[in-house]
């Protein structure tokens, strides 16, 4: 507004002439109603003598309006006749006194020119006035388009402002019902009268040009002021508020605007319609029928949001006609059941019979509450009669924590399906108004939609806005006007819709679906609606919102309104009507009768992400065997040489990156492995043998500890890069390795959405410390820990946590292994068989995997196995940091060829096995703290009297292993050592299950640091003492003996 006064202000110095040619000009390029572009004609020069017809003739007023158009472009494209009458005319001249008989050309007459027109004219104000009114319309069309949401009439019950404001913008002319009759006036007075505008009542019939940035005109280039402002009122404030003025692209404005200006466009025919009231009815007879069959059931009923599921219908029809052949939804609790039924279409018995009490337990599992479960299910699409894949993906309570892994998983679809542009696959995620604005995870979400190797090419984004969370008021839930604020950061469109004009709805969800078809990026529907019940149907709301659901009770349904309109525009007879109600009523009846025959509850049926060919038919592993994880010595020094090598020609690298690869072909020579390259082994393997593999986190490419480098970068070429891994056989699968945003939880998310698509493909996410996983916790305990026991799904995510005790102070040093291990659900006071198979087994059982590695050679194989074990599980690594450079961390190529196998423990095999007999003490550790231990040790001379086993896996925990072990040197003490505190590390894990493996026969001390509440100390003096300290327990043979 401040730049076109400005402007108007610059052309007050011009001539007359100029200032209408400046007009002329302010026509750019744009794209027109039809979708062509719209240009210049060839201005066309009508300065030929004048006709002898007296141009105020009737007949001839097409030819005026046309003559006056040119001229607006260009005065001097007229004769001067004309130039002169359009000026007077624009002066506010009546006609008969604008118009002057044309002068003689002679030179002789020249000279009465300068008079004649200075007398008549007094032009430059009237051309400057002209110029200030277009300029001034030119603003209020734009008012409306920036600001037209916030007047219009989005609320369902007339009680709140969708954008918790009461305020009417002061740019705006608007006969909405926030104002009565007499307010309106005063208002329009106050913005033309020389106000705002600086426009005159008078002016409302004035007919003004429109500039190219809209579209209200449709076929008219110009129209009444009092034309433009109703057509801007329908546009823009009744049922839907379009927010997109911060976006910018003019091309997608102008999209935009042409979807929601063009006159008309929100036409439906009859058949749209009628499908329209029948999805209504389905929606809102579901949930009639649950109320009636199960009323003090919580269901989280949609009541009150009734038009979500045509709303979700019309998306995906919309979606499935532009080639969507794979659709992956995220929802919260409310309404799901609904979605269930009338959108993937669940068979309804198999919902009814969650209800029943006398229902058995799952199959396997604990099982989930019915509105956490998700679903999958590959049906036609009615409207466009083309397959399409449904899926809802399980998710816990915590709102919004499903977003990222509904990403995750579309992108995983996209990639397998070689979906580059999303073309066939997306994802629509479901939100409630409170926690759209409340909670982070929406944000970074947002933040991964344009990343290169996490977007999904747009998501659909349905909120539906109660306007109230649980029991608190908008008021104090957020601090934006809209719950959706958050999505303008990426530049999304915000559609708000009144959710009781089910056809609005419909128009808005077509041009959502039409929007993520078009440009592939995120888009947001804002339903703004109410909710029946309580937050729950137990719930009793009139406790904290009374006037809110006084208003509520007296709200006539939206079916019930929707309904009784058809009826009057005669587009259906109520015994139609009536008959659709019956028809589906019969249908739910019917399933009600059949779902009493279902006696155990299969969560089977509830799969949100099946892996077809992976498990037998009825879900289990094909065998419960591992075989060899070693590979063929030519293989390792294949994979070795393209860890050393630049792949690509003309490729310039950093110079310390070449000693790195140097020493990496001289490991090879030497036929060792140092972490970085046992890791690369690992990798470079299952590649070969069609493994998908994907690396993700925060500085990943590198490394944090700069120990990884598998992305080079050309030091002479901006974004030159090369992957070696890519280069290892021609049939290889591809390797991702991607430094992701800085955000945990919602990069942990989207990885594990990413690793539930296939189980063919191995998916890791590395932690830059291993403590940052915390701000991830909500995945780690709701997804990762109890997914498979909720929901039967599995998922071998790999977690990569930097751990260790290093002296850098309290932050960066604990993955906090305690968490995981508590998490952990095998028995600790159980003993289990013996058996040959035991350590299958035991992994077939547990709910994830945790292991320390102290060697690469080991590193090595808890990668490859989880791959080819016959099932999946979570595998939590807690990674070295020294260890990645410690001489001693080697391991050789004997230790990696085949016949080899993950080691759960590594045994003592130095001297003190010699003669296990005269052992005095067995030390159980785990990780880095071995080096320290074994040089500490070997300072002290006692190699032949303290034995050293390492625990690498510690869940489930080896109780083979430990017992063969602790049989052997059974003369000795057993102590635990480990580098973190008492109250911290593996202690409280590991003491109960070696004293059940030897009967309790025995007590296991400890040696270690004392309970503290932070996980390290920030003093590196300090740091090294409590080592020195806890060094003298672990080697001092009779420490303990005070305890006995």
């Amino acid at each position: 507004m401040h730049r076109l006064r400005t402007c108007a202000a610059r052309l007050r110095p011009l001539t007359a002439s100029q200032a209408a040619q400046t007009v002329g000009q302010q026509r750019p390029i744009t794209v027109a109603s039809t979708g062509s572009t719209r240009t210049f004609q060839p201005i066309r020069c009508y300065s030929a003598p004048v006709a002898s017809e007296p141009f105020l003739n009737g007949t001839s007023s097409n030819y005026v309006e046309e003559m006056y158009y040119a001229w607006l472009e260009n005065p001097k494209s007229v004769h001067k006749s004309w130039d002169v009458f359009f000026r007077n005319a624009n002066a506010g001249a009546p006609p008969g006194a604008a118009y002057q008989s044309p002068l003689g050309l002679s030179a002789a007459s020249s000279s009465l020119v300068a008079p004649q027109l200075s007398s008549l004219v007094g032009a430059q104000p009237n051309v400057e006035k002209l110029v200030e009114d277009h300029l001034a319309v030119q603003s209020l069309i734009r008012a409306y388009q920036i600001r037209g949401h916030h007047v219009a009439q989005l609320d369902p019950l007339g009680i709140m402002d969708a954008d918790l404001d009461s305020h009417v913008p002061t740019d705006i002319i608007t006969s909405s019902d926030k104002l009565d009759l007499a307010v309106f006036k005063e208002r329009l007075r106050v913005l033309t009268v020389g106000g705002f505008y600086g426009l005159d009542e008078s002016d409302l019939d004035k007919v003004f040009r429109l500039p190219t940035t809209t579209f209200i005109g449709g076929s008219e280039t110009a129209l009444p002021l009092k034309e433009i402002i109703r057509r801007l009122e329908m546009s823009y404030c009744q049922h839907i508020g379009v927010e997109f003025m911060f976006i910018n692209d003019l091309e997608q404005c102008q999209w935009i605007r042409q979807k929601f200006e063009t006159p008309g466009v929100m036409q439906f025919t009859l058949e749209e319609k009628r499908t329209l009231l029948a999805r209504m009815v389905r929606s809102t007879r579901f949930e009639e029928f649950l109320q009636k069959k199960w009323s003090a059931e919580k269901r989280f009923g949609l009541e009150g949001c009734e038009s979500l599921i045509p709303a979700l219908k019309t998306i995906i029809d919309k979606s499935s006609e532009n080639g969507v052949e794979n659709v992956i939804m995220g929802m919260p609790h409310r309404g799901r059941l609904n979605v269930l039924a009338n959108v993937i279409r669940k068979e309804l018995e198999q919902i009814f019979c969650q209800f029943d009490s006398k229902l058995e337990a799952a199959d396997e599992g604990s099982g989930d509450v019915k509105y956490h479960l998700g679903m999958y299910h590959r049906r036609i699409n009615r409207v466009t009669d083309r397959n399409i894949t449904l899926s809802l993906m399980a998710n816990p309570s915590h709102l919004e924590a499903v977003d990222p892994v509904v990403q995750g998983k579309t992108k995983a679809e996209q990639f397998y399906c070689g979906d580059n542009d999303g073309n066939r696959v997306m994802s629509i995620l479901l939100h409630g108004d409170a926690a759209f604005a409340g909670q982070g995870i929406v944000y970074e979400t947002f933040h991964l939609s344009d990343l290169p190797s996490y977007t999904t090419h747009g998501t659909v984004h349905v909120v539906a806005n109660n306007q109230i969370g649980f029991t608190t008021d908008p008021r104090m839930a957020r601090s934006s006007p809209y719950p959706t604020d958050v999505a303008r950061v990426v530049n999304a469109p915000i559609f708000h819709v009144n959710a009781d004009d089910p056809e609005a709805v419909i128009y808005v969800c077509k041009v959502a679906a039409e929007w993520r078809a078009t440009f592939h990026k995120d888009v947001v529907v804002d339903l703004v609606s109410y909710r029946r019940m309580g937050h729950n149907e137990m719930d009793e709301p009139m406790f904290t919102q009374p006037l809110m659901y006084k208003q509520i009770k007296k709200q006539k349904p939206v079916l019930q309104k929707y309904a009784e309109k058809l009826i009057a525009e005669g587009a259906v007879s109520r015994q139609e009507y009536e008959e659709e109600i019956a028809k589906y009523d019969k249908i739910c009846e019917e399933a009600y009768a059949r779902s009493k025959d279902e006696k155990i509850l299969h969560i089977k049926h509830w799969l949100d992400s099946p892996w077809p060919g992976f498990f037998t038919l009825d879900g289990q592993p094909k065998s419960l065997t591992c075989p060899s994880t070693g590979l063929t010595e030519e293989n390792l020094n294949h994979i070795g040489q393209m860890a050393s090598s630049v792949p690509v020609e003309d490729f310039t690298i950093h110079g310390g990156l070449s000693r790195i690869l140097k020493s990496r072909g001289q490991m090879v020579q030497n036929r060792t492995v140092d972490w970085a390259l046992g890791e690369y082994m690992a990798f470079g393997s299952l590649l070969q043998e069609g493994i998908h593999i994907r690396l993700s986190g925060q500085d990943v490419e590198r490394g944090t500890f700069s120990h990884r480098h598998h992305v080079l970068h050309d030091q002479n070429v901006d974004k030159r890069i090369c992957i070696p891994m890519n280069h290892l056989s021609p049939d290889q699968a591809p390797y991702t390795v991607c430094n992701s945003s800085l955000s945990e939880y919602g990069v942990l998310g989207f990885e594990l959405g990413f690793a539930m698509a296939s189980p063919n493909a191995l998916i890791l996410w590395e932690a830059q410390f291993g403590d940052f996983h915390n701000t991830a916790q909500c995945i780690i305990d709701q997804f990762i820990c109890p997914g498979q026991a909720k929901w039967v799904r599995q998922n071998g995510i790999v977690l990569l946590l930097p751990h260790g005790m290093e002296g850098m102070g309290p932050e960066h040093s604990s993955a906090r292994p305690e968490r995981f291990l508590q998490m952990c659900n095998d028995d600790p006071d159980v003993l289990p068989n013996l058996t040959d198979d035991i350590a299958v087994r035991q992994l077939y059982d547990c709910n994830w995997i945790v292991v320390n590695c102290s060697s690469p050679g080991n590193y090595f194989h808890v990668l490859r196995r989880q791959i080819l074990l016959p099932f999946r599980k979570p595998l939590i690594v807690f990674t070295p940091k020294s260890l990645l450079r410690h001489p001693e961390a080697r391991s050789s190529f004997d230790e990696m060829l085949p016949g080899t196998h993950f080691q759960r423990l590594i045994p003592e095999a130095g001297s003190a096995s010699e003669r296990p007999e005269e052992v005095k003490r067995l030390i159980f550790c785990t990780g880095k703290v071995y080096y320290e231990l074994t040089k500490e040790r070997k300072n002290r001379g006692m190699e032949g009297n303290v034995a050293i086993a390492r625990i690498e896996q510690l869940s489930p925990f080896p109780f083979d292993q430990v017992k063969a072990e602790s049989e052997r040197f059974a003369n000795a003490d057993l102590v635990w050592c480990q580098e973190e505190h008492k109250n911290q590390g593996y202690y409280d894990y590991v003491k109960p299950r070696i004293r059940t493996t030897i009967q309790r026969a025995k007590p296991v001390w400890y040696a270690g640091r004392d309970p503290a509440a932070a996980p390290a100390t920030g003093n590196k003096k300090a740091h090294l003492m409590e080592l020195q300290r806890f060094m003298d327990t672990a080697f001092t043979l009779d420490a303990f003996k005070d305890q006995q």
